[in-house]
């Protein structure tokens, strides 16, 4: 087993490896960014160590930089979280050459699953049905013959993607060029690979996905199916366990397509096998994706597991400790994702100060964040402020469960998409699970809230800025790390929940998304 882990990465994610460390008995290590000084993860964990500046370039991508860390600490592995460096084959490949053990697929897997033309040959190779679509193609004009052979309309993607960046909608062959030259652009950009390839783009589709696990010693076991189906420009935003259409036996093949692509990987550690599910029952492989998924937490609800230890296990050299017969879904579970967003303003990402941050409780309600009141906004980072998960004993009991914690989350100083969330979960189609990755394309959903709502809601934003700055104020950045490693935070914490007390009463702050 190690004994000291360092964590490579920030935010809910950094801080959720954290804990499982500490249910481990092993010690964690959190890196920061300049503007992270503050951040609950490096707060929590046991040790902490400053990477480099905001750009993540300089910090949270910086190889270097990380493995130095690691090294100077003693660590004896890394896990990567997800995003940033979580599928970078040549990461994995340098913790191996320095001694520590990448928590994750071998760099070999991620190779070979990261290259979607690749893992659709694999998929192909093994009876598995995809998507019909090109050969890798690296040019204007070799996109617009492969879209011409496929049909329209077609989805545009990045041959090295990931994420939901570098795709493109094309309806026509009249607006194929110019988007094949910005999805180069960006592939190049975002992955340092201009391969694009052309897919047919199916129509009234769900969003299906297998998690799976694999150990090192040949077993490799599917926890469950997630539907992903609610999704705005290809970024998922509600997920929930199981789905609503799948059966007993098309989980049974849609689990077996998944081990069927796992073992062909020889992959060992956790990932999610996705695929498309139309009308007539018909699916399609997808992709793979070899880390750890921002919406595990619905997965470990419904099925009783520890998707974050058990993949520190996994890496460690231990067996897994159960198999598939073991894992039965119990219950329902539904996430969505808080994201600093401003739904009243097309969506623009909203920086700033949160002043004022409670989070939702009861039972059946788990809440993944780094928020405190104080934190700042970045635009340096992702959007993802927190993740909420209801369990239910059905789908309507999760569903309503959400709905009592979405009007429960106060958060105060920046927007955020809780209206977007609340106004979807109400919507008759979504009660009745009739979802689809076009969902939010016909469906006109607009967050309002009454005028008279928001200048209340920036009343009482100034009005905690005003009684609580000085407080806040003097929360300031250590000039370093303390000895035992914990970032220090001084402040009257007594006196500013004096000054809140009774100035949000009954409120649901996130409702409100007026940036202050």
């Amino acid at each position: 087993m190690f004994s000291k882990v360092l964590v490579a990465n920030r935010g809910e994610i950094a801080l959720r490896i954290v804990r499982a460390l500490r249910d481990l008995d092993i010690t964690s290590v959190a890196v920061y960014s300049e503007v992270d000084r503050m951040s609950q993860h490096v707060r929590y964990a046991d040790e902490a160590h400053f990477i480099g500046p905001a750009d993540a370039r300089e910090s949270y991508l910086n190889v270097e930089r990380i493995l130095a860390v690691a090294k100077a600490c003693g660590a004896d592995a890394i896990h990567p979280g997800y995003g940033f460096l979580a599928e970078n084959a040549e990461f994995a490949e340098a913790c191996e050459a320095a001694g520590m053990t990448f928590i994750g697929p071998s760099p070999r897997s991620i190779r070979a699953l990261g290259d979607k033309i690749e893992a659709r040959k694999m998929a192909e190779r093994r009876g598995i049905p995809v998507v019909p679509g090109s050969e890798e193609v690296h040019s204007v004009e070799d996109a617009v013959a492969a879209a011409r052979r496929v049909g329209f309309p077609v989805m545009i993607k990045a041959a090295a993607g990931g994420g939901g960046r570098g795709i493109r909608l094309v309806q026509d062959e009249a607006s194929l060029a110019g988007a094949a030259a910005a999805a180069i652009q960006e592939a190049q950009a975002s992955f340092g690979n201009p391969a694009i390839y052309v897919e047919k783009n199916l129509q009234h589709v769900r969003h299906i996905e297998v998690q799976v696990i694999g150990d090192k010693f040949g077993n490799i076991v599917p926890v469950g199916e997630r539907e992903c189906s609610i999704q705005r420009r290809h970024q998922k935003l509600i997920e929930e366990c199981p789905s609503v259409v799948v059966t007993p036996a098309l989980r049974r093949a849609l689990g077996r397509a998944a081990v069927k692509i796992a073992r062909a990987a020889d992959y060992h550690n956790l990932g999610t096998v996705e695929f498309l599910l139309d009308e007539d029952g018909n699916w399609y492989f997808l992709e793979m994706n070899t880390r750890l998924q921002v919406e595990h937490p619905v997965t470990e609800i419904a099925t009783g597991t520890d998707l974050v230890k058990d993949q520190i296990l996994v890496a460690a050299g231990e067996e897994l400790s159960y198999d598939e017969v073991e894992l039965l879904t119990r219950g329902w579970a539904i996430e969505c994702r808080i994201v600093a967003e401003d739904p009243f303003n097309n969506f623009l990402p909203s920086v700033g100060r949160i002043v004022l941050a409670r989070e939702p409780a009861g039972p059946g309600i788990r809440v993944e964040s780094a928020l405190y009141d104080g934190i700042e906004v970045t635009p340096y980072y992702d959007s993802l402020l927190a993740k909420v998960t209801a369990w239910g004993r059905d789908r309507e009991g999760a569903r309503s469960r959400m709905k009592r914690a979405l009007a429960e989350f106060r958060l105060v100083g920046v927007a955020t998409n809780i209206p977007y969330l609340q106004q979807i979960l109400d919507l008759p189609d979504f009660i009745e699970g009739n979802l689809d990755t076009e969902f939010l394309d016909r469906h006109a959903v607009i967050a309002e809230e009454p005028l008279a709502q928001q200048e209340e809601a920036a009343e009482i934003a100034a009005l905690l800025f005003v009684t609580g700055a000085g407080l806040i104020d003097s929360v300031q950045a250590p000039a370093a790390v303390a000895t035992n490693g914990h970032a220090k935070v001084n402040g009257n914490g007594k006196a500013w929940r004096a000054a809140m007390a009774g100035s949000i009463s009954g409120r649901g702050m996130g409702r409100w998304p007026k940036s202050i």
